[in-house]
């Protein structure tokens, strides 16, 4: 989508708002299927720092996903994080923050632990309420 999904927006400021992990979302994107459950960024990126700095090998790459420190200074001006935050025109969610999630590839959910994918909104182009699943029933 060139324009993300008004109501798919909203469902993302909720998360954010609420600071709740509980949503499950399966949206499709290019090339891939991905479901699970929504995240605040916040917590999302801290997640994914923990992960990288349990990591021997990829432990330097966790102060990316870091929240900035308060130094005191104000903000830089121009918005936007360094970083590459989830939140641009005026504070609105850009991307969705998957954790417990998989990728759907025939009958196989990647990984089958769940995993973190960050989504950009405008390449959402369709979703559903829900976390998809496959039994061997």
């Amino acid at each position: 989508m060139s324009h993300p999904d008004e109501l798919l927006v909203g469902i993302a400021e909720m998360v954010e708002s609420q600071h709740s992990s509980r949503m499950s979302l399966t949206v499709v994107v290019p090339g891939a299927v991905i479901t699970g459950r929504l995240a605040p960024e916040a917590l999302w990126k801290e997640r994914v720092a923990e992960v990288l700095r349990d990591s021997e090998h990829l432990r330097r790459f966790a102060a990316a996903f870091a929240p900035p420190r308060d130094d005191g200074d104000p903000p830089p001006q121009g918005g936007g994080s360094a970083h590459g935050g989830g939140s641009a025109r005026g504070g609105r969610p850009t991307h969705l923050h998957f954790h417990v999630a998989r990728i759907l590839q025939g009958s196989f959910g990647i990984p089958d632990t769940g995993g973190m994918y960050r989504v950009a909104l405008e390449d959402v182009s369709a979703w559903t309420v829900g976390d998809i699943g496959y039994t061997d029933q």
